[in-house]
C-alpha cells in the first residue's frame, strides 16, 4: 500500500513539473490526456482498486480521488490564466505598439544619394565658417529677379522657364539666389552662407533635365573680398568633395546679371588623366558659375558696395551628385526604384 501512495505522490510531482513547461493550448490538452486519459498512470491505479482489500481501498481511494481532482483543478486554473494572458498581450500589442522594435528580416533602409551629398556639402562649407541658410520656395518676382539685377525687360529672364502662380508676381523660385538678398537684409556682416534647396523650371524632362531639382547657392560678403577668395573657396570645396589632394581649376569669362565680373569655373576630371566619357575626352569638367556680387544686388540687400564686396557662386546639386556617384540619368534620383537606391 505504501508503494501505491508513493506512486501517487510521484504522479503529482511529475504533473506539477510538466505544467510549468506548457506554452500553448495544445500542450494543455496533451498534458490532460497524459495524466487523466484512459491510458494514464492515474487511471491505471483507479482501475486496480478492485484488486485491493477493503482496508487498502479506504486509504488509497481518497488519495487517488484527491490527486485526480487536484490535477483537474490545476489544469483548469492554469489554462484560464494562460488564455487571459494571451488575450491581454494581443490587446497590449495593438495599444502599445513599439515603433522602435526591431523587425527581424526586414528590408534595411538607405540614405538617398541627395541626402548624402547635401550633408557632405554642408559639412565642407561649415568647416570653412559658412552658415546653412534657407528661404521660401514660393517666391516673389522682386527677390527672384529684380533684386538680382534682372528687371522686367532684361533679356536674362528668357534664360528661366518659370512656373508663375495665379497670384500676381508670385512664382516657384527658379534658383536659390533669392535667399542671398533676403540674408543681406536680415543678417549682420560679414556674411558667409550656402543655400541648398529645391528650385523649379518649366523644362522638358529628359536624362539631364527635370522640372524640379536641387541647387546650392553660396556667397561671402565682407570688406576687401576679391576674386582670389572665390577661386580658393571653389578649389578647396571641390578637392574635399571629390577626395583629391590636388585638383586644378580653370576660369573662363561668363555673363550672369547678378555678378560682375562673372566666371565659369571648370575642374580637372577627377575620374581620369587623359580623357574619359564623363569629361568628353577633354580632361576638364564645367562645375559651376560664379563671380563678384554685382553692386546693384548689394544695394538691393541694403549693403553699400563702396564699402563691402563679395562673391557668389551657384551649382546644381543634381549635377554634382551625378558626377560624384557616376549616375547617368537624373530621373533615377526621383524614381524611387529600390534597385537603384540600394546601391547607396
Amino acid at each position: 500500500m505504501n508503494a501505491i501512495l508513493t506512486q501517487i505522490e510521484s504522479i503529482k510531482q511529475a504533473f506539477a513539473q510538466d505544467l510549468q513547461k506548457v506554452q500553448t493550448l495544445k500542450e494543455f490538452d496533451d498534458l490532460k490526456v497524459s495524466f487523466l486519459g484512459k491510458k494514464s498512470s492515474l487511471q491505471a491505479l483507479l482501475a486496480g482498486m478492485k484488486d485491493l482489500g477493503a482496508d487498502e481501498r479506504r486509504e488509497v481511494g481518497p488519495a487517488l480521488q484527491e490527486a485526480k481532482t487536484g490535477i483537474e483543478q490545476a489544469l483548469e486554473v492554469a489554462r484560464q490564466a494562460f488564455t487571459e494572458r494571451k488575450a491581454k498581450a494581443a490587446i497590449d500589442k495593438e495599444l502599445y505598439f513599439d515603433v522602435t522594435a526591431k523587425r527581424p528580416g526586414g528590408v534595411r533602409g538607405h540614405i538617398h544619394p541627395y541626402s548624402q551629398a547635401i550633408e557632405e556639402i554642408e559639412d565642407i562649407f561649415m568647416s570653412m565658417g559658412y552658415e546653412v541658410l534657407d528661404g521660401p520656395e514660393l517666391e516673389t518676382d522682386f527677390y527672384n529677379f529684380t533684386a538680382l539685377n534682372i528687371p522686367q525687360d532684361h533679356p536674362a529672364r528668357d534664360m528661366y522657364d518659370t512656373f508663375w502662380t495665379n497670384k500676381k508676381s508670385m512664382l516657384m523660385r527658379t534658383h536659390t539666389s533669392p535667399v542671398q538678398v533676403r540674408s543681406m537684409e536680415s543678417k549682420e556682416l560679414p556674411l558667409a552662407g550656402i543655400v541648398p534647396g529645391r528650385v523649379y523650371r518649366h523644362e522638358a524632362v529628359d536624362a539631364t533635365h527635370e522640372i524640379q531639382f536641387l541647387q546650392c547657392e553660396g556667397f561671402f560678403i565682407d570688406k576687401n573680398v576679391t576674386v582670389s577668395h572665390l577661386f580658393a573657396t571653389a578649389q578647396t570645396f571641390l578637392k574635399q568633395l571629390f577626395k583629391k589632394d590636388e585638383l586644378d581649376i580653370r576660369i573662363r569669362p561668363g555673363f550672369f546679371p547678378f555678378v560682375e565680373p562673372g566666371f565659369e569655373i571648370d575642374m580637372r576630371c577627377p575620374f581620369c588623366s587623359k580623357g574619359c566619357s564623363v569629361c568628353k575626352k577633354s580632361t576638364w569638367m564645367e562645375v559651376f558659375p560664379g563671380g563678384m556680387i554685382h553692386p546693384n544686388v548689394l544695394r538691393a540687400g541694403g549693403i553699400d558696395p563702396d564699402v563691402y564686396s563679395g562673391f557668389a557662386f551657384g551649382f546644381g546639386l543634381s549635377r554634382l551628385v551625378m558626377l560624384k556617384y557616376g549616375i547617368d540619368d537624373i530621373r533615377h534620383l526621383y524614381g524611387g526604384k529600390l534597385k537603384f537606391l540600394e546601391q547607396f
